[in-house]
């Protein structure tokens, strides 16, 4: 038997307006109920990373203004292609996020392929913070080298012989020195790591005499004595280190160098969703406890906006994708 419309709903063009509404109706709907339940962030690199503990610490105070918890769940390996493989398949229903940094971003050029397009997987949700590299020295393996132009001297008069040590190939650290020598027109020879920690550590023992790093993982060393800093690598000096004169004011007009970290989400994830979940980062960012506490580790609060962090992954994917094609740089 057929059920007639009521009277209200049988002019077709009335009807149509309404099956049109609906969606709009209930994705309202989805984005006042969420979140309903837990988030998870995933992080695709180890606990204790500059990554982990920056996003930690923007989590905890964003599970405040969405009033759920942010659970962390690490997934590290292959450069953080493992767990961004796992946020890309994940169900876009704003449950599942990944937090984005530079090897994950550039691992398409140095893998040759990923489970994943970084561009058509993830829709941005914004900028986190930003983690200034710094280039430094082992004081007792070059005691007279207490700037970039005297390591660079130092380089060019042992024969390009001099080693210098990264957390790995491919690694941002890595990438940065290879442009420096571009540059400069001098070689070191590169010995990788698997990591930052191992790295560190034979660089204080001095089998290593110099590291181009990020800040988290040397600023302790620098404070106690073991290491020297002679340059940092973004644009302007860093709060940390004001003592410190970056690269571009030694002889490297222009140049920047800076690692970041970035909150995505899956492809498909509702926009109003998206706009909330950037809203609380901006919010989280902005709060001056966060700031002081993301400082204390070396990185530093840099809200950007969706599109500003798409636009940001394009400028960065170009950029040290040629890096990574000049020098042929794998890591595989």
């Amino acid at each position: 038997m057929a059920f007639p419309f009521p009277r209200s709903l049988r002019n077709p063009a009335r009807r149509a307006l309404i099956a049109l509404a609906l969606p709009l109706v209930a994705g309202a709907a989805f984005a006042q109920a969420w979140p309903a339940k837990p988030i998870t962030v995933i992080v695709p690199f180890p606990p204790g990373g500059p990554t982990d503990v920056a996003t930690r610490i923007v989590a905890q105070k964003m599970s405040q203004g969405l009033k759920q918890n942010i659970l962390i769940d690490n997934r590290s390996g292959a450069s953080g292609t493992i767990g961004a493989a796992a946020a890309a398949k994940a169900a876009p229903d704003g449950y599942t996020f990944v937090m984005l940094a530079t090897p994950t971003l550039l691992a398409a050029h140095l893998y040759g392929q990923t489970p994943y397009d970084i561009f058509k997987s993830f829709t941005p949700v914004g900028v986190v913070y930003d983690l200034p590299i710094v280039m430094v020295v082992n004081p007792k393996a070059l005691p007279g080298v207490n700037d970039l132009q005297g390591l660079i001297a130092k380089a060019k008069a042992e024969g390009g012989k001099l080693n210098y040590t990264t957390a790995g190939a491919g690694s941002f650290g890595h990438l940065t020195t290879e442009q420096l020598k571009n540059i400069g027109k001098f070689d070191m020879q590169h010995v990788p790591y698997r990591g930052s920690a191992p790295a560190v550590t034979d660089l204080i023992g001095g089998q290593v005499p110099a590291m181009f790093s990020d800040l988290v993982a040397v600023m302790p060393h620098i404070r106690a004595g073991t290491l020297r800093a002679i340059a940092v690598g973004s644009g302007k000096r860093v709060s940390l280190l004001p003592d410190v004169k970056t690269v571009a004011e030694q002889g490297f007009p222009g140049f920047d160098a800076t690692s970041w970290g970035g909150l995505l989400a899956p492809a498909g994830t509702p926009k109003d969703v998206v706009d909330r979940m950037s809203a609380e980062l901006k919010t989280a960012l902005a709060d001056k406890e966060v700031q002081d506490k993301l400082e204390s580790v070396g990185s530093f609060a840099a809200y950007g906006t969706p599109e500003q962090t798409g636009s940001r992954m394009r400028q960065d994917f170009e950029r040290w994708g040629k890096v990574i094609r000049d020098n042929k740089i794998t890591n595989q």
